[in-house]
């Protein structure tokens, strides 16, 4: 009868705290959902948002449209290959401090795209750009799995699939919105906003975690994978660029 009596006060004391921390998880949980998404969002918006400004890129750098289009395939081409070293450099170096560098990374080439005044500067800056949206990815989706419950985290990921599946086909209404509105430069500037906000809720919103034993990193490995990538896709280009001219 005494066990039982003590008993149930320390019970009544440790179920309201449990009961009052799950919602506060739930909407942390949320929040870096919603953080994630956006972050997916203007990733994959800016993969296709030029598409629309390039014959009026190509009037101000005085080259050709077709040639521009070396920005669109240096920003794919560099997602791809700098995805993998994402969830590496999360264990090395934490979650938080990775994930608002890459904010910031993409943010900064940005605004630099959008003061190009030469295609190899353009390109050089694209490249820059898709390595800070490469890193966004991987470590985004780290963070959502820890911080979310089980029950929780396939609506989660659906929302942020949405995200990320919407943003390629509004890219070129947007940025031809944007380009005849504004001019072409303003779809680079307008990530500026977005990414300062997006570094501030990253550094309230995720902690900084890291892995207690992080392996050596596969450098020959990750040197094969993206050689294999570029030349691949090099070799496309230079097929489809001689069939073009055959045929004229």
């Amino acid at each position: 009868m005494t066990k039982r009596s003590n008993n149930r006060p320390l019970q009544a004391l440790i179920s309201p705290v449990r009961g009052d921390e799950e919602p506060l998880r739930q909407h942390r949980a949320m929040q870096i959902a919603a953080l994630f998404a956006a972050a997916l969002f203007m990733e994959n918006l800016d993969s296709t948002i030029i598409v629309t400004a390039l014959p009026q890129m190509a009037r101000s750098s005085s080259t050709d449209a077709v040639g521009l289009n070396i920005g669109v395939t240096a920003y794919t081409l560099t997602l791809a290959v700098v995805i993998p070293i994402g969830g590496w450099m999360t264990d090395r170096f934490g979650a938080r401090r990775v994930f608002a560098t890459a904010i910031a990374i993409f943010t900064g080439a940005s605004v630099l795209g959008g003061l190009s005044q030469r295609l190899w500067s353009f390109t050089a800056r694209r490249v820059l750009q898709g390595a800070g949206g490469a890193m966004m990815t991987p470590v985004g989706r780290l963070v959502m799995l820890r911080a979310t419950d089980k029950r929780d985290l396939v609506r989660l990921i659906s929302y942020v699939a949405l995200s990320g599946l919407a943003a390629p086909v509004l890219g070129p209404p947007v940025g031809g919105a944007i380009t005849t509105y504004l001019g072409w430069r303003w779809i680079f500037f307008l990530n500026l906003p977005l990414g300062l906000i997006g570094i501030w809720y990253a550094r309230a919103l995720i902690s900084d975690e890291r892995a207690a034993s992080v392996p050596r990193f596969d450098l020959s490995g990750f040197l094969l994978c993206g050689s294999a990538c570029v030349s691949l896709i090099t070799g496309s280009n230079c097929w489809t660029g001689r069939r073009r001219r055959g045929r004229r």
